[in-house]
């Protein structure tokens, strides 16, 4: 997947998060459903990110950024920062 891939992926999860609280707000969807997606969606975003941070590292220490690869998500779930 390429950096302008994971963006358009990145701002779909986003766009998709901010439905989703609208549709709670409205009353369209409860608040166990909210939440039990709402977790899916920060997973993804985590997922994401982490992805965009390899190419990156990699592209800028002159390795070959297609070499990154999506991290499980226990694994860029429990970063310490």
């Amino acid at each position: 997947m390429r950096d302008d891939e994971i963006l358009t992926r990145i701002s779909a999860l986003v766009d998709e998060e901010h439905e989703l609280r609208g549709r709670l707000t409205a009353g369209d969807v409860t608040t166990d459903e909210e939440h039990a997606r709402i977790k899916e969606l920060e997973t993804a975003l985590d997922q994401c990110w982490d992805l965009l941070r390899q190419r990156r590292a990699r592209r800028s220490a002159g390795a070959d950024p297609d070499g990154a690869a999506v991290r499980p998500p226990g694994e860029v779930e429990n970063y310490r920062q």
